[in-house]
């Protein structure tokens, strides 16, 4: 009799701890997509104020001065190619240790 009512306390103890490990790690990846997306929103204005100065100021200036421009709105393009591509990965691999840590919970 006391071993099931024991067994049933643990499960649902488990259960709860369960529940708030998840909300958790969702709190988690909404904070960790509001860092990653401040750099994003940046490195996109900076891309586009470049290419847009370069193209505005081709017919006035020189060709090496947009040439430059040019080239520092694509160098800000790769950059933001990386920080993308990297944010993804971090998403990525903190679902991915949340739902690790979830298969513990299968095997009760």
């Amino acid at each position: 009799m006391y071993g099931k009512l024991l067994g049933e306390t643990v499960d649902a103890v488990l259960g709860c701890s369960n529940i708030l490990k998840n909300a958790i790690g969702f709190v988690g990846i909404i904070v960790v997509l509001s860092i990653c997306i401040i750099p994003i929103i940046k490195l996109a204005v900076l891309t586009i104020a470049f290419n847009l100065t370069a193209a505005l100021s081709e017919p006035i200036a020189d060709k090496k001065i947009v040439s430059v421009l040019t080239q520092i709105g694509d160098t800000f393009k790769v950059l933001l190619g990386m920080v993308c591509t990297i944010s993804v990965m971090l998403m990525i691999g903190l679902t991915l240790v949340i739902k690790i840590t979830n298969s513990g919970m299968m095997y009760r």
